[in-house]
Formats: C-alpha cells, structure tokens, sequence
C-alpha cells in the first residue's frame, strides 16, 4: 500500500503522540489529558494497519480512553473520541446486532460530548452522523458481500484471491473514511495545537 505525504505526515505525528504520551503516562498515570491524546494517536494509527492489527489498536485506544474517563467522566474530548472508537468498531464488525450496540453507545458518548460542550459543531455534526451509522454499515456489509462474490466468479483463483484482498483492503480504507474525517483531521487540530506553535500572522 502506498502512502501519500499527507499519510506519512500523519503517521509520523501520531507515533511521536503515542511514545509521548506512553512516556508521560509512566510519570504521571492520571493525567486524563494524556490518555486521551494516547487513545487518539492509537485511533489515528489503526488506520494504517492491516484489520486485526487495527481492531487491536482500537482496543487499546477504548482502554486508554476508558481510563481517562475514570479520571475526568466529563472531559467532552475524551467522551467525543470514545464515541469515535466504539463507531469504527462497530463498522469494523460483520454482525449487524453487535454493530448496533456499538453504534448505540458511540451516540451516547457524542450526546455526552454535546451536553459538556453544546457549541462544538464537531460533536454535533458527530452526533448526526452516529444516527445514520447502522444505515450506513449495511451499506458497507452489502458493499463487502457484493465484492467477494465478483471475486469468487473469477476463473483464475490466484487473480481471485488477489482481487478479494485488494476488494477487502479498499473496504477497510472505505469503513475508515468517516473516521478520518472525524479522528484523522479534526483531532489533531484540537488535541495537537497546545503542542504546535501558531502560525505566524499575516
């Protein structure tokens, strides 16, 4: 798989994050603050691991926030990327009812994250998006199901399994869209910027 610099920018930025953050957590294991940004970098670097690795990550990631959560129950940013962890879980996921517990409590989180900051459009627009989720994961189980059919009526089954795995990769990178637009853009400008000067003014 190719990475683009745009890919390999955030790749880099997320593992500084993540060995950061795990050497400030070994000094400092209740900083709520910490263990978000760690849960975020994980999220953000499931991205471009293969699916079970990445199920792994968003694991870690759950726990880590889970964590945070104990410390702080009503930091909105770490309620806003749980929701964000247990969504890309649930799209992850085949079965459609475990899909949809995930879904519901990804809204819960969004809505918790909406209450503790009613003015961010992100947690809303997050909120939003958490209701059409189930719709749009039976798009992708039908989208996945559709494509290893094709695969399957292929004659030459070397080029079948190759296409199936391109199809499923392609799949996986499709399911992460929406988190990249959520995890991959947004919350490194809001979990970075206390760590990235600003830009000079004009």
């Amino acid at each position: 798989m190719e990475f683009s610099q745009d890919d390999f920018d955030r790749l880099l930025v997320a593992e500084h994050t993540r060995t950061t953050a795990e050497v400030t957590y070994g000094k400092d294991p209740l900083d709520a603050e910490n263990l978000t940004k760690w849960g975020g970098a994980l999220l953000e670097l499931a991205q471009f691991q293969t699916v079970a690795d990445a199920k792994k990550m968003i694991n870690d990631a759950i726990s880590k926030l889970d964590e945070a959560l104990g410390i702080n129950p009503s930091k909105h940013e770490t309620l806003w990327c749980m929701g964000n962890a247990l969504s890309t879980t649930a799209f992850m996921t085949t079965d459609s009812d475990e899909a949809k517990v995930s879904f519901d409590k990804a809204a819960q989180f969004f809505q918790k994250a909406v209450d503790a900051d009613p003015g961010n459009e992100l947690y809303q627009k997050s909120l939003e998006v958490a209701a059409k989720a189930p719709e749009l994961h039976m798009d992708f189980q039908k989208a996945a199901g559709s494509q290893q059919t094709m695969g399957g009526a292929s004659s030459a089954s070397s080029t079948s399994t190759a296409a199936k795995k391109k199809k499923s990769s392609d799949l996986k990178y499709d399911i992460f869209g929406w988190v990249i637009l959520a995890v991959g853009i947004v919350a490194w400008v809001g979990m970075a910027k206390s760590h990235v000067p600003p830009p000079p003014s004009r």
